[in-house]
């Protein structure tokens, strides 16, 4: 039997997901010349309007005879709503081949996975919501968490950004100040990417994992199963994790934060205090802020959130991190953004002795 997870697609569903990240590539040249005539619209960006929803309408406006800024607006739509399906079609066609390989990592080795009581409700912010425009949301195939983690992340996104989200988590599973911890929180597990970089990092590390999706969680059960790795999975929020106070010596988390609002954040802030022990650090990554952005940069990252299936991502980005890191009890707290856009957004404190 085949014991690799990685998906080798059929012609169809290649030349499908290919002409996906070609399309893409190929529409740099019309984006950059929609960025020129939107800077030619705009070259005071603090003259735009405070509000947000105003400062929409007014760029919607102005740059409404734009064809290049149309033509990208419209590329961006198709990718939106597409990349799900053509994901989605390209795994059906290699089921038959995978399903052997998905059933063995799934029912064996070290990794563990409890999934929600059936009466448990899951937050309302969760509840009907499509993120990233992934079409029925993150549980409407019964294996969306490997199309979502082997063939959108893997052949889409990192094509789309080469190296660079695999080497965003890896450098950050490396920030945290101990060159070793021995019991790791990662809220929002979602597929492994993130949580796989921190047993990397930590290799002695006995590793928990949290996350709302069941599908996207059982997809990381198989990847810890097919590395050997005993990670404990639990289908539960991060503001509500159920563990008992002082369990872990590193809580962290991966860009999960834009996917809830401000008053979810700071109860996973509050959570990720409760459960660290005395001593023990918190790392927390998130999007750009919006207040490290000019007021063209907030409604580039807004309206992109708006029509991207993000529809906390205001609100969350909004939100001053170290603040409230700090009014959750942290000490030590820092934030910096990475790199030259400020992406990821990392903020770091500790739980006080």
């Amino acid at each position: 039997m085949n014991t690799s997870l990685t998906p080798v697609l059929k012609q169809r569903g290649r030349a499908s997901v290919d002409f996906l990240v070609h399309f893409g590539r190929g529409s740099q040249a019309v984006r950059a010349q929609g960025d020129r005539e939107i800077a030619a619209a705009v070259p005071d960006p603090s003259s735009l309007p405070d509000d947000l929803d105003e400062r929409g309408r007014w760029m919607e406006d102005a740059m409404a005879a734009s064809r290049p800024w149309r033509v990208s607006q419209a590329v961006g739509e198709w990718h939106s709503t597409m990349h799900g399906l053509i994901a989605r079609e390209a795994f059906e066609e290699i089921l038959p081949d995978l399903q052997p390989v998905i059933t063995h990592f799934q029912t064996n080795g070290p990794a563990t996975l409890e999934p929600a009581a059936p009466d448990e409700a899951a937050p309302f912010y969760w509840q009907g919501v499509n993120f990233h425009r992934t079409a029925g949301g993150w549980d409407d195939h019964p294996l969306q968490g490997y199309i979502h983690g082997e063939i959108v992340h893997r052949r889409l996104v990192e094509a789309m950004f080469p190296g660079g989200i695999f080497l965003q988590r890896r450098a950050i599973a490396g920030m945290p100040p101990r060159d070793d911890y021995a019991r790791i929180l990662d809220m929002g597990a979602s597929t492994g990417h993130f949580t796989a970089a921190l047993q990397e990092t930590y290799p002695s590390a006995q590793i928990t994992g949290v996350d709302l999706s069941l599908r996207a969680l059982e997809h990381a059960q198989r990847v810890a199963n097919a590395h050997g790795w005993g990670w404990r999975l639990y289908q539960r929020p991060a503001e509500r994790t159920g563990f008992a106070e002082a369990s872990f010596d590193l809580v962290a988390s991966y860009i999960l934060l834009h996917e809830l609002p401000a008053e979810a954040i700071r109860a996973v802030f509050a959570e990720a205090f409760r459960v660290l022990e005395p001593g023990g650090d918190m790392i927390m990554s998130d999007v750009t802020r919006y207040a490290d952005m000019d007021k063209l940069g907030v409604w580039r990252a807004d309206s992109g959130a708006r029509y991207g299936g993000e529809p906390h991502w205001r609100e969350a980005a909004s939100l001053d991190l170290a603040e409230v890191a700090r009014q959750a009890g942290f000490v030590d707290v820092n934030a910096v953004g990475l790199g030259p856009r400020a992406y990821p957004h990392v903020v770091q404190g500790r739980r006080p002795l």
